[in-house]
C-alpha cells in the first residue's frame, strides 16, 4: 500500500514528532457552516530549471493534428505520434521509427518527452519495483508497480508532498511544494509502464501515492481521461482506475455531479472523530458524517461501489471496540473495506498489530456483516510505503541513477 508511512502526533505513551511542521503546513479555507473543506493553491516555489519546451505529454490528440496541419504535415501522424507514446513505449522521439525523419527531428526542437530523471529503483523479492523521480525544478516524487498474479497496477503520485497532515505517513512530514502537471502524473505511468515486459500491460490505476489527488483534481481527472482512452491512451477501464482521498466533501460531490467513472477510496483510518482526528487533523473541520454523506451521494450519482481504507495501528485503532464502531459506521453501505497493516518506517516507533489482534479485528467485522479485506503489504523490502524512499533520500545529492534490487 503506498499511501501508508508513518505515524506520529501527541498521542498518550508515543513521541511527540515535528509538531511544529504538522500545524503549519496545512492551508485551507472553510465556508461559514465549518463542513465543507476547499483547498488554497499549494505555495508555489522558485522554478530553478524553467522549463522552455511543452511536453509531447501535454498535448491532446486536436492539438497535435493542428501543430501538425500547421508544419505541412498530414494530420493523420498526430494519432502515430500519440499511439508510440503510449501504446509502443517510446522513450524518445527518435523511436518513432514509422514517422519521416524530419518529422522526428520537428518533435525533438518543440517538445520535451520524458522530464524526470529515475534517481533510484528499487527491486523487491515480492515483484514489487518502486521508482523515485526527479522533477525538472528538482522535486522527487515516487511511484510504484506492483505485481499480483496477472494485475500490475501502479500507484501513482499527485503532488510534490502533501498538505493533508495524515501523520503517519511520510509524504506529508514536509508539507507540500505543489501539484503536478498532468505531464508529470502521466510519467510516472509511462515510466512504470516500461518496466514491464512487451507482453504484460497496465491493467489498474491507484491514485494513492504522494499527495491528495482532490486537492489538485482538474489535472488528476485530465491524465486520467488519457490513461482510460482507447485509441490514443493507455486504454485501462475506468473501472481498474481508482481515486484515493482523505476526504474532501466539496469535491467529492463534483466527482459525483461529473458523474465520474472511477472507483473513490475514502481513507479512514479510525471509527469515531475523536480518533480520526488526531490521526488524520483535516477531520476537525470536516468530520466523519459529511464525508460519508458526500460519499454516498457518489454511490448514488455514480453507482460505483465505495471503498474504505483503514492502515492497522498497533494499540491504537486496532482494538475489538474500534471494528465494532466501524460496523455500526458502515452497516447498510454498498462498501468494501481495506483493511491494511502498518508499514513500519524504520526510526519511528510505531508497529504493526500482532496476529492475534488482527485475527480478533476481522473476525468483529466479519461477524458484523461488513464487507473487508485485509490487504497483503506489498514491498515491504524497499520502502514502498508512500514517501519513505523520497524521505529517506532527500539529503542526499543526486550523482545518477541508482538500481537496488533486494535478494531473498
Amino acid at each position: 500500500m503506498f499511501r501508508l508511512a508513518s505515524f506520529a502526533l501527541a498521542l498518550p505513551g508515543r513521541q511527540d514528532y515535528n509538531k511544529e511542521a504538522l500545524s503549519t503546513r496545512l492551508s485551507f479555507f472553510f465556508r461559514p457552516d465549518g463542513m465543507t473543506l476547499e483547498l488554497t493553491p499549494p505555495p508555489s516555489k522558485p522554478i530553478s530549471n524553467p522549463i522552455e519546451k511543452p511536453s509531447i505529454l501535454e498535448q491532446s490528440l486536436d492539438a497535435m493534428s493542428i501543430w501538425l496541419s500547421g508544419r505541412g504535415h498530414p494530420r493523420y501522424r498526430a494519432k502515430q505520434i500519440l499511439a508510440w507514446v503510449y501504446h509502443r513505449r517510446a522513450a524518445s522521439f527518435a523511436d518513432m521509427t514509422d514517422l519521416p525523419k524530419a518529422l522526428r527531428l520537428e518533435l525533438e526542437e518543440a517538445f520535451d518527452f520524458f522530464r524526470s530523471t529515475t534517481v533510484e529503483t528499487q527491486d523487491s523479492e515480492d515483484g514489487t519495483q518502486k521508482l523515485l523521480l526527479q522533477l525538472h525544478d528538482g522535486g522527487r516524487i515516487e511511484c510504484v508497480l506492483l505485481r499480483d498474479g496477472p494485475r500490475r497496477s501502479i500507484c501513482v503520485s499527485s503532488q510534490v508532498g502533501c498538505a493533508m497532515g495524515c501523520v503517519f505517513c511520510a509524504s506529508g512530514l514536509d508539507g507540500v511544494d505543489r501539484n503536478l502537471t498532468r505531464a508529470e502524473i502521466l510519467e510516472q505511468m509511462l515510466k512504470l509502464q516500461r518496466l514491464l515486459p512487451p507482453d504484460e500491460r497496465l491493467s489498474h490505476i491507484v491514485m494513492m501515492g504522494m499527495g491528495e489527488p482532490l486537492a489538485n483534481l482538474p489535472r488528476v481527472l485530465d491524465a486520467l481521461a488519457v490513461a482510460k482512452d482507447p485509441e490514443i491512451g493507455l486504454g485501462i477501464s475506468p473501472r481498474r482506475i481508482t481515486i484515493s482521498t482523505v476526504g474532501i466533501p466539496a469535491s467529492i460531490d463534483k466527482l459525483a455531479e461529473d458523474r465520474s467513472p472511477y472507483h473513490l477510496a475514502i481513507s479512514l483510518h479510525a471509527p469515531n472523530d475523536l480518533l480520526r482526528s488526531q490521526l488524520v487533523p483535516v477531520n476537525k473541520k470536516i468530520g466523519i458524517e459529511p464525508i460519508l454523506a458526500a460519499a454516498d451521494r457518489y454511490f448514488q450519482a455514480t453507482g460505483r461501489r465505495l471503498t474504505f481504507e483503514y492502515v492497522l495501528l498497533k494499540d491504537l485503532n486496532d482494538s475489538p471496540e474500534c471494528a465494532r464502531e466501524l460496523v455500526q459506521l458502515l452497516r447498510g453501505r454498498t462498501a468494501m473495506l481495506n483493511v491494511i497493516p502498518y508499514n513500519p518506517v524504520p526510526g519511528l516507533p510505531y508497529e504493526t498489530p500482532s496476529p492475534d489482534a488482527i485475527y480478533e479485528f476481522r473476525r468483529t467485522l466479519v461477524d458484523g456483516g461488513i464487507n473487508v479485506m485485509f490487504r497483503q503489504r506489498k514491498g515491504n523490502d524497499i520502502q514502498a510505503a508512500c514517501g519513505q524512499l523520497r524521505r529517506l533520500r532527500q539529503n542526499e545529492p543526486f550523482a545518477g541513477p541508482s538500481l537496488v534490487t533486494l535478494e531473498p
